[in-house]
């Protein structure tokens, strides 16, 4: 569940509050995982960050991340959807320092043009946002962050929508996932905003900021060409072994395409050269 309320979303009439489990039960949860031989464990919420709050009096994210790095048999541990307003930086430490946390973060921010994130009921401001967004990359150099943001939001004008694209372009988010906005029932912006931003110009908008994605994430990935990465392996489709970073979450992120010649097994860590890129996935070979 979900206690923000933000005006667009239907989750927390779907799921009702926020409801933590005691760190205990996670625990022996991800221990059960560990001992089946799951490599990469994903913690995952409506608002990650929130963890604790309802059950301790405060946020204890880091301390439980902290616990589940401790049990033996993971590799991998992905944290998802990371509330940016009111972030609790000892995760940042934790992110840092543990080296079996993926130095990745899915943070959604939605808008940045003020007018939209109060519309929105985000409880948050560009400039805050920007902060936090600073504040991630200095004390984890070198992080993968992800992100969604929403166009065509009731009252999104051609500034707000303009100030969006610029933000983009200026952060350089790793991955960015966009929706065109559709009444929800039952939430704040169906039953008081007008939907006013016709279907067309949404697709437009969509249309404008995925294209600047999509040159940004070719940039990065091209970047990537000639160096050396841990990658698990996924799957086997036809002539490659399919696989991702730490920098990829699975179903949502780029993949790596292997060549599958070289006796590749699902499940399995390998060190992958990265040989060429496109837009959203990248080519490599094994370093024997």
């Amino acid at each position: 569940g979900c206690n923000w309320r933000c005006g667009y979303c239907a989750i927390p009439l779907i799921r009702g509050n926020h409801r933590s489990r005691p760190i205990e039960e996670l625990v022996k949860e991800a221990e059960l995982l560990a001992n089946k031989g799951v490599k990469e464990l994903i913690v995952i919420a409506q608002d990650s960050t929130y963890y604790g709050i309802d059950l301790y009096g405060e946020r204890r994210l880091a301390q439980l991340l902290r616990e589940l790095c401790s049990i033996d048999g993971f590799e991998w541990i992905r944290l998802h959807y990371a509330y940016p307003s009111q972030f609790p930086e000892d995760v940042l430490d934790v992110l840092r320092d543990e080296p079996k946390m993926c130095k990745y973060l899915d943070l959604p921010v939605q808008h940045i043009s003020d007018n939209q994130l109060s519309a929105m009921k985000r409880n948050i401001t560009g400039v805050q946002i920007q902060n936090t967004i600073d504040k991630i990359r200095n004390k984890v150099p070198g992080i993968t962050l992800r992100t969604t943001m929403i166009v065509g939001y009731p009252g999104e004008s051609d500034a707000d929508f303009n100030e969006l694209c610029d933000f983009v372009k200026q952060t350089r988010f790793d991955r960015l996932g966009a929706f065109t906005y559709s009444e929800e029932e039952g939430t704040y912006s169906a039953e008081n905003l007008q939907d006013d931003v016709p279907q067309d110009e949404k697709e437009r908008r969509l249309d404008i900021l995925m294209e600047l994605q999509a040159q940004i994430s070719q940039e990065i990935n091209e970047s990537k060409v000639g160096k050396i990465y841990k990658v698990i392996v996924d799957r086997i489709e036809g002539e490659y072994a399919i696989g991702r970073t730490e920098c990829d979450s699975p179903e949502v992120d780029g993949e790596i395409l292997i060549n599958s010649e070289s006796n590749i097994e699902v499940g399995k860590f390998y060190n992958i050269k990265i040989t060429e890129a496109d837009q959203y996935d990248l080519y490599g070979e094994i370093v024997k």
